[in-house]
């Protein structure tokens, strides 16, 4: 979050495989206007709802319950000013989720968590923590 810290304020922010919410939430105490969040997960929406309550942060969010890429496949250009992923490893869905940006920035700053062995295409701004690598995309 330090990273993308100084574009944080009045941002526009996409949570997807959102789980419980907790970079989302993160997002809005550090002063984003608004965060989506996208999560498919019946177990991980009604905890990511009960956080949201308990913190007082519904008013700043939207819930959505869908498939992560089918949620950004239907987004335009430049439709939020930071999005995160932390899609499930081992089964391509960061690299699916990279070649959508590429083909369409849906967001002008995009973080993608993945496994470190994973090269993501497009991007050489790899941010490596243990085994653990946030990818970063950058429009302009």
């Amino acid at each position: 979050m330090s990273i993308v810290q100084a574009e944080l304020p009045q941002a526009r922010l996409l949570d997807l495989f959102a789980g419980t919410g907790t970079l989302g939430i993160e997002a809005l105490w550090r002063g984003a206007r608004r965060v989506e969040f996208v999560e498919l997960s019946p177990r991980s929406l009604a905890a990511l709802r009960d956080n949201l309550r308990a913190l007082g942060a519904e008013p700043a969010a939207a819930v959505h319950r869908a498939d992560a890429l089918k949620f950004v496949a239907r987004l335009s250009a430049d439709a939020f000013d930071i999005a995160f992923a932390d899609p499930p490893y081992r089964l391509g869905l960061a690299e699916r989720l990279a070649r959508r940006w590429l083909e369409l920035p849906f967001a002008t700053v995009l973080g993608i968590e993945h496994e470190k062995a994973v090269h993501l295409p497009g991007s050489e701004d790899r941010r490596v923590y243990g085994d653990t690598v946030v990818t970063f995309y950058r429009t302009g």
